[in-house]
């Protein structure tokens, strides 16, 4: 029913925010990491929605991109994980770790959302796992935040993650040995060498 919805960001109260559109204001709530890339109020936010229907509340939850929306209605088909509770796992992950996570099984870093325990962490990495494709989404993911610092970051990890699936290794490994890797100020040939020297001292 609402695909987005674009107008002045008039409030933000806690979790949420309200966006004027033709003289009416609209709550929607947002995670955190929305919170943190508002623009200042009075001025104008394109907010990509979802419309949560029961019987005791109409909910709307937003998100600055496409992309974000996406992996929230993923969260939300896994039993067990409700709006709030895929508002919580995306306030405390980022949609690229949480892909990342989810693909190399870290059971630890998905139950540090709220709420989220050891078996519900693995439920979502069983149910998710054949949804979430890496070189598509995170291609996505990087062309709508290409201007972005964190651009060339993701770009460098998902390189250094093809290379060593090129020289043999599982996917699953690759991810994992990337992910341990400090890329700050690093070329895409010096990640590799140390996701190598990961793998290879365990």
């Amino acid at each position: 029913m609402l695909s987005y919805v674009k107008g002045e960001l008039e409030e933000i109260i806690g979790n949420t925010i309200v966006v004027e559109n033709n003289g009416i204001g609209i709550n929607i709530f947002v995670p955190a990491t929305v919170l943190e890339s508002l623009p200042s109020i009075g001025e104008e936010i394109k907010v990509y929605t979802y419309l949560y229907v029961r019987e005791d509340a109409i909910n709307v939850y937003g998100f600055l991109s496409r992309d974000d929306l996406n992996i929230f209605k993923m969260l939300i088909t896994v039993n067990g994980i409700g709006p709030k509770g895929a508002l919580g796992i995306l306030s405390t992950i980022s949609c690229n770790d949480l892909r990342y996570a989810v693909l190399s099984d870290d059971v630890a870093t998905i139950k540090a959302a709220p709420g989220i325990g050891a078996k519900t962490a693995q439920k979502l990495i069983i149910e998710l796992k054949d949804k979430i494709k890496l070189e598509s989404e995170e291609t996505a993911f990087i062309n709508i935040n290409k201007a972005k610092s964190g651009g060339d970051e993701l770009m460098l990890k998902n390189d250094a993650i093809e290379a060593l699936v090129a020289l043999g290794f599982a996917q699953k490994e690759a991810i994992g040995a990337v992910k341990l890797v400090d890329i700050t100020g690093k070329n895409s040939d010096e990640i590799l060498s140390e996701a190598l020297k990961n793998l290879t001292n365990k």
